[in-house]
């Protein structure tokens, strides 16, 4: 009986330490973002026109989708473009025309300028719409106002329009001042806060129901949702979502340093590391020197181009950022009168959603005073977001 215990005790062993050994090893599946999941939407658009609102994030693993589609015999008669353009190459705030593209021969419908939101003309020959971009869970990130006028003009022209979802990289907290009534621009044009943490198809679902668009008008919408995500998952973006934000680190410094562009502080535009530095000409802080340059397609007109700033290096941060003032209230010290310190208070007026910040900034409010004001608000959206979560959430 004795080898008999000691084969069952050996065997026991071994799979307990398989189990050790697989637990440790264990990685969490990767996401499949919406695009990835033709099995659940290519029926649906076969045979049908097909518009879509893309970019260059809008990646089928290693195929753009545009190409995903015609190789599977999609007809698709129009490509709808927002800020930064189809490809992705468009600077910062400039402009581009109506054009063929040359690879595939759609034509190109521009919907970043004076005209944003697609007229009944552009929906001629179109039986249905998709949209698919990169977001970053930032209310001042303007491909969701994009996806707001486009859900709009479908709702308006009898357009169905299927969002293909993707994770949200600041998707795992909710912060910032919420926009208040008479503040709405492109670059906030709903009542949520600055993280807002929802997937642009959870965001779809709650401008849809909420009756955010024009008049009330709901859209015909489907959302492929994102496999093997969590509003816990650590998404690290394949493509950078635009020129200005080239790697995970700056996507998470965002919604601190974004603020800063309303005043004569650079975060890095015209430099290789936008969205990681801070600085000014003279600044006393000097963990780092910069000059911002020209860089096509990236920073034209960067502020302080050729000066040379000094100021605050963020690069070597290894935690994931989460939504701080603590940045912008140093640098508003380092300007003896905080008049020097503002370029635009109506542009930090629309950043923030109100002029409340910008007061309670000028009157000398801490960040913990600040941020305690907002909880009421940012309460009641956390109960009016649980409405139109996909995906587990974070608490």
């Amino acid at each position: 009986m004795k080898p008999i215990k000691q084969y069952r005790q050996t065997f026991f062993l071994t799979l307990l330490l398989l189990f050790v050994h697989c637990c440790a090893n264990s990685q969490p599946a990767k996401p499949i973002v919406g695009a990835e999941q033709p099995e659940k939407y290519i029926s649906y658009i076969s045979g049908k026109r097909v518009a879509l609102m893309v970019n260059h994030t809008s990646m089928v693993d290693t195929v753009h989708l545009v190409d995903f589609l015609l190789e599977r015999d999609i007809d698709v008669v129009k490509i709808f473009a927002v800020e930064h353009g189809f490809r992705g190459n468009v600077a910062y705030g400039e402009l581009f025309d109506n054009e063929i593209d040359q690879q595939t021969g759609i034509p190109i419908v521009s919907l970043y300028g004076e005209r944003k939101k697609a007229l009944p003309s552009d929906f001629e020959g179109v039986d249905v719409a998709i949209f698919d971009m990169q977001d970053v869970g930032c209310r001042f990130y303007t491909y969701i106002s994009s996806m707001h006028y486009l859900m709009e003009a479908c709702a308006e022209n009898n357009i169905p329009l299927l969002v293909l979802d993707r994770p949200n990289p600041n998707g795992d907290y909710v912060d910032g001042p919420v926009l208040q009534r008479g503040f709405e621009s492109f670059v906030g044009m709903h009542p949520i806060p600055v993280v807002h943490a929802c997937t642009v198809g959870e965001l779809a679902l709650m401008i849809n129901a909420e009756g955010w668009l024009k008049n009330g008008v709901s859209c015909n919408l489907r959302v492929i949702k994102v496999e093997n995500y969590t509003h816990n998952t650590a998404y690290s973006l394949p493509v950078r979502p635009s020129p200005n934000l080239p790697n995970n680190l700056a996507v998470r410094l965002y919604p601190s340093l974004c603020f800063l562009e309303a005043t004569n502080v650079s975060i890095g535009r015209g430099t290789e590391f936008p969205f990681q530095v801070i600085g000014f000409p003279g600044c006393q802080i000097d963990e780092i020197v910069f000059t911002p340059r020209p860089i096509e397609g990236f920073s034209n007109n960067p502020l302080f181009k050729d000066e040379t700033c000094s100021g605050t290096d963020l690069r070597n941060l290894t935690e994931r950022p989460q939504f701080t003032l603590r940045y912008f209230l140093l640098y508003m010290n380092q300007f003896e009168k905080h008049s020097d310190f503002w370029k635009s208070k109506r542009w930090m007026s629309l950043l923030s959603g109100s002029e409340q910040l910008y007061q309670q900034m000028n009157e000398g409010f801490t960040e913990e005073q600040i941020k305690e004001s907002w909880q009421p608000e940012i309460i009641r959206y956390k109960v009016l977001r649980k409405k139109y979560l996909l995906y587990v959430d974070f608490e």
